[in-house]
């Protein structure tokens, strides 16, 4: 396995020589709070070449929206207190099944209702994704999130993108305020 720092990028054809299909696991674990709920979810934005989102409707999969249109990028659904060990939620990538549009997947994690519960990335320890291959339990790569994001409400994890017909994983790890809605407006949605 391959661990990665904050920038480091990977080529899954020469780390998964023929694979098709990987699963990108995300965890996480809350610390102590004033007893609110504390809520992540992961999504996925749809990119094409241009960092546009491809086709309005089904750009985003996330809990409301499981599956994009194509059936190329599914996610596990939300799973609501990130409590045990292991992934809180992933994202399941099958590249023959994309819309050959895609030409990135930005992974996302965002704190639900963190403005009214006064809840940050600040809270959180011990995030990471890890990327599979699909019925591998072993990951080809891991990127632990090791920032201090005490005034985001969302992150970055990574990126998957083509580059040279090969597909490729980046770790982020960029944080912001304003959650989903400050993501999907950076990308020209809602």
């Amino acid at each position: 396995m391959i661990d990665l720092s904050k920038g480091s990028r990977i080529n899954l054809a020469k780390e998964a020589p023929g694979a098709t299909k990987f699963i990108l696991g995300m965890g996480w674990d809350t610390r102590i709070t004033d007893g609110a709920e504390f809520d992540l979810d992961a999504s996925a934005l749809l990119l094409d070449e241009n960092d546009k989102p491809v086709g309005e409707a089904g750009s985003l999969v996330f809990y409301s929206q499981l599956s994009s249109p194509c059936g190329g990028v599914v996610s596990s659904g939300d799973n609501r207190t990130g409590e045990g060990e292991g992934d809180d939620e992933t994202i399941t990538v099958d590249t023959v099944k994309l819309n050959p549009a895609v030409a990135k997947i930005v992974l996302v994690v965002t704190i639900h209702e963190a403005d009214a519960r006064g809840q940050n990335f600040g809270m959180v320890n011990n995030a990471f994704v890890r990327v599979l291959k699909d019925g591998s339990d072993d990951a080809i790569a891991r990127y632990d999130l090791s920032e201090d994001y005490s005034t985001e409400t969302a992150v970055i994890f990574g990126e998957l993108y083509k580059k040279d017909g090969e597909w490729r994983f980046a770790a982020k790890g960029d944080g912001f305020a304003g959650g989903l809605a400050a993501f999907l407006k950076g990308y020209g949605l809602q």
